[in-house]
């Protein structure tokens, strides 16, 4: 239902608004409020929501319809004004149309005419709305959605983009903030998130400083996915990183900021896992090597970044690691060799 709101000192026009658009108002099509000057009608604009248009006289008392016009397009811009005056001269219209207004009708009011006038301004103004609030859920998209997904929205292979499942060689990353779970049950609530988001802050630019790409946020954990040349060295590279930069952040009461990492490299699968019914699908990593990378983070104790023997293979020249040890992981038949970077 559209809100109109008639601005006149003529108490005659108000009835005849309602006689003439009598089906609309009984069909719930439009909604009209009533004000006597210029002065009047801030206040309702002020206190109701959800004006469309304005429908006003130039004379009034108190204030005028064009002083009222200055006022609607500096305080409610995506309100559209129409001026309704017997004063139709040129300097009028034209002063009317320089400070905002849509259309200009002249009285005595041919009603078909303002009928039209009426549904041309309310289209525009719903084209408006839409249009700012397509902008909005934009920018609101882009803090929930990675870049690469919104430049592949633009592009014509979108639909094929989406819908490719490859095999990729890569590592993933796993890091957990320790303790965290303690203080988000004894802290109040928006604390939590202030910290939570602002460890994450660390954790995402020394990522993406490596050219990683953050997959998902779990609780107070993130994953990661490195690909491309030295994938492995660059996720270690980012968790130094992210380390040094969690060590140095203040403490919060008795807690003191620390992360436990898992790293591992090898084959994963990679496509959009999830349910189309629920229009829920994330674009990740699945795969043995990827399982590997989260329960080496669950056995890392507070500071140490863990990684496999296989891994210590491929990057012992270029970190220096120590040995943690044989451990018994989640679903693995055989210990696995561990260890430790130390940087």
């Amino acid at each position: 239902m559209a809100k109109i709101l008639v601005v006149d000192d003529e108490p005659d026009l108000e009835i005849l608004i309602k006689q003439k658009f009598r089906k609309q108002i009984r069909a719930n099509k439009y909604e009209f409020i009533f004000a006597g000057n210029g002065v009047e009608a801030l206040s309702t604009l002020q206190n109701t929501e959800d004006v469309d248009i304005v429908l006003s006289d130039i004379n009034m008392p108190e204030m005028d319809g064009l002083t009222l016009l200055s006022h609607i397009s500096e305080k409610s811009p995506l309100v559209k004004s129409v001026i309704v005056s017997a004063y139709g001269d040129m300097e009028n219209i034209r002063t009317a149309m320089n400070r905002g207004a849509f259309d200009f009708i002249t009285k005595p009011i041919d009603f078909s005419d303002l009928s039209i006038t009426m549904e041309k301004t309310l289209k525009y103004a719903s084209q408006i709305r839409k249009t700012l609030e397509a902008v909005r859920e934009n920018n609101i998209l882009k803090m929930y959605v990675d870049e690469t997904v919104l430049n592949f929205m633009s592009d014509k292979d979108f639909e094929a983009s989406i819908q490719a499942n490859e095999t990729v060689q890569a590592s993933v990353i796993f890091i957990d903030i320790c303790g965290f779970t303690e203080i988000s049950e004894n802290t109040n609530p928006d604390t939590v998130v202030h910290l939570l988001n602002s460890y994450f802050e660390v954790m995402v630019k020394e990522i993406l400083e490596q050219d990683g790409h953050v997959d998902k946020f779990i609780g107070d954990a993130v994953m990661a996915v490195f690909r491309g040349a030295y994938h492995l060295d660059r996720a270690i590279d980012a968790a130094l990183a992210v380390r040094e930069g969690i060590q140095k952040l203040p403490e919060t009461g008795s807690f003191t900021p620390n992360v436990t990492v898992g790293i591992n490299s090898g084959e994963m699968i990679c496509g959009n896992i999830g349910s189309e019914q629920l229009r829920r699908l994330d674009y990740t990593v699945i795969g043995d090597a990827v399982n590997i990378a989260q329960r080496l983070q669950s056995v890392a104790k507070e500071g140490q970044i863990v990684i496999s023997e296989a891994s210590y293979d491929m990057v012992k020249e270029s970190f220096k690691c120590s040995k943690v040890g044989e451990m018994k992981l989640k679903n693995k038949s055989k210990p696995m060799v561990l260890y430790e970077v130390i940087e």
